[in-house]
């Protein structure tokens, strides 16, 4: 299928919009709201956060979904974090906590433009066009409903928008052959991934499962001894970049040209809003 759209305009749009979806993630909001209903550790509290939308499943259906954790540390909250606090519970006090960070990351005066509910309703409009089929984070969060304030629908339509790229894309790396970890060295290795202190603090993998990953991707021909990656590497992960973008491109599609352009343009200016009012640890993303 030929596209109307630029090259790439689809990735640029979610480039600037996923930043305003994971905001969250990195707010002290969100602990405080998720440790005021019984979920007081970080990663549990990521978790379930994340999860709370498919529902009270267990930790074989988080882990498939969320790919690149290490199955141990999955197991170790899920599905204990919905004795502590029901799947429903967990979504309203994540939607406290989005409030509160956008509120203070964007500002009243930001919060409140019309360009923020111009941003909602064109990224809204892409998000119709999102199909479920093999989706499980998009679909369950589909099911979810709008929220009325735009800085809020905002937040939702990003939402949609970054767990149907995600879905599509775990399916690419399955294509790939790039198990959770090898995905998580070798895009380390691009340097736009997250470091490997912070991959390994987070996802729950061993130094010694890394280095093994990254000999397996040595195997491949796609690494160099200095963990750099190859020419075959370098090929393969713009492979994979770009057909999730393929697998993505409908929403986009559906917005058109001019309705991507002002949306990547907007987003960008908020998520650069966000940026400078310290969203994100500083040393997260690159080589490390």
């Amino acid at each position: 299928m030929t596209s109307s759209l630029p090259e790439r305009a689809g990735r640029r749009c979610h480039n600037r919009l996923n930043p305003l979806h994971s905001t969250h993630y990195f707010s002290p909001d969100l602990g405080r709201e998720l440790a005021a209903v019984g979920i007081g550790d970080p990663t549990a509290a990521y978790l379930a956060a994340r999860a709370a939308a498919m529902g009270a499943v267990g930790a074989g259906v988080v882990t498939a979904a969320f790919y690149n954790f290490r199955p141990e540390l999955v197991a170790r909250h899920v599905p204990a974090v919905w004795e502590a606090a029901s799947p429903a519970v967990v979504l309203a006090a994540r939607a406290r906590a989005v409030d509160a960070t956008l509120r203070r990351l964007l500002g009243e005066e930001v919060r409140t433009t019309k360009e923020v509910a111009e941003a909602a309703e064109l990224a809204l409009r892409a998000a119709e066009a999102c199909t479920p089929v093999a989706r499980p984070l998009y679909a369950a969060h589909a099911g979810l409903p709008v929220p009325e304030e735009p800085h809020l629908a905002l937040w939702h339509a990003a939402t949609l928008l970054r767990e149907h790229r995600g879905d599509g894309h775990l399916a690419v790396l399955l294509a790939a052959e790039l198990d959770p970890v090898e995905a998580l060295v070798s895009h380390t290795a691009t340097g736009k991934g997250m470091t490997p202190k912070w991959a390994l603090g987070t996802r729950g993998w061993k130094r010694e499962e890394w280095h093994a990953a990254a000999e397996r991707l040595r195997g491949r021909g796609l690494l160099d001894g200095d963990g750099e990656l190859t020419a075959a590497g370098v090929a393969l992960r713009g492979e994979v970049e770009a057909e999730t973008d393929r697998l993505d491109r409908a929403p986009y599609e559906h917005l058109g040209a001019a309705g991507v352009e002002r949306l990547t343009e907007v987003a960008g200016e908020l998520a650069g809003r966000a940026l400078a009012a310290g969203a994100f640890p500083a040393g997260m993303v690159g080589r490390g």
